[in-house]
């Protein structure tokens, strides 16, 4: 494997990704496609990708959403992923169909020297939220944007208003201490909740025209597999994931037995709606 070029402040979040926490999301990627599809449908209806276009996608993980820009471009333009994580690019590949315009690079979005001024839009669905120095990332980014092109990022609100991820934290709390807090600076799923933050980054960064726009949506944390499957997904992936690291097997035991109970009274079939919010951030270049 090669090692890319990282930032030394994300060097903590680069061995995040490519341990254990990157693993999972490999392993669980089918599964994480179907859960996030309507927020990935949300992003691909607000960014409008064009034939012909060029398009960078920020932290692409296993490739949903990179694969499904290069089809919308094709078969002129072109999509490049960039992630940080060698197992879910790894994966990215395996999943690209051999006929579309499509790259995945294994890199720090910080420092990665990118063609200068070539790109119609900078996409992200989740993967801006983890750079600790965002403005330093996000001005490295607009360089590979052509002067008046676009940005469509997703990122999540606050922790309050996405009770899909942190209903079951919270029963996992009963059982296990709390995850270490997060600064309002500090790299996470929630640092971009802030819209005077995400602005102030943005404008710092260089970009312009940047508005927020707040949308609600619901989530079926069970993907269609019922309430086994709501509660295999959340000891996989996610808070709750991280809350586990280390236990015995009897402490997981119990909190899985607390988030089935919890969980349980809102099965509806085999689905378990819950409540979800993002901030569909849109910007342009100068």
């Amino acid at each position: 494997m090669v090692t890319p070029l990282v930032h030394d402040r994300n060097v903590e979040q680069s061995a995040y990704w490519n341990g254990a926490a990157g693993r999972r999301w490999m392993d669980r990627q089918d599964t994480q496609d179907v859960l996030l599809a309507p927020i990935s449908e949300l992003l691909l209806d607000r960014a409008r990708p064009k034939a012909g276009e060029r398009v960078v996608d920020i932290g692409c993980g296993c490739g949903a959403t990179t694969i499904e820009l290069a089809r919308r471009v094709s078969p002129a333009g072109y999509a490049l992923g960039v992630d940080i994580s060698a197992p879910m690019l790894g994966r990215a590949r395996e999943r690209a169909p051999a006929n579309l315009p499509v790259e995945f690079v294994l890199a720090d979005a910080t420092v990665h020297p990118f063609d200068a001024g070539r790109n119609d839009l900078l996409f992200s669905r989740f993967g801006v939220m983890f750079f600790a120095d965002p403005v330093l990332s996000f001005a490295n980014l607009r360089k590979a944007l052509r002067p008046g092109g676009r940005v469509v990022l997703g990122c999540w609100r606050e922790p309050r208003r996405n009770p899909w991820m942190m209903l079951a934290l919270h029963e996992a709390y009963k059982h296990v201490p709390h995850l270490p807090e997060v600064g309002p600076e500090d790299p996470g799923p929630f640092s971009f909740a802030n819209e005077a933050r995400v602005c102030r980054i943005l404008s710092d960064a260089g970009f312009s025209k940047i508005e927020m726009e707040p949308c609600d949506l619901s989530l079926d944390i069970a993907v269609g597999q019922g309430l086994e499957g709501a509660v295999k997904g959340a000891l996989e992936v996610g808070p709750v994931s991280r809350a586990l690291e280390g236990r015995a097997p009897d402490v997981i035991a119990m909190v899985a037995s607390t988030i089935r109970a919890a969980l349980a009274p809102l099965v509806k079939g085999n689905s378990i709606p819950l409540g979800a919010s993002v901030w569909v951030v849109h910007a342009a270049g100068l």
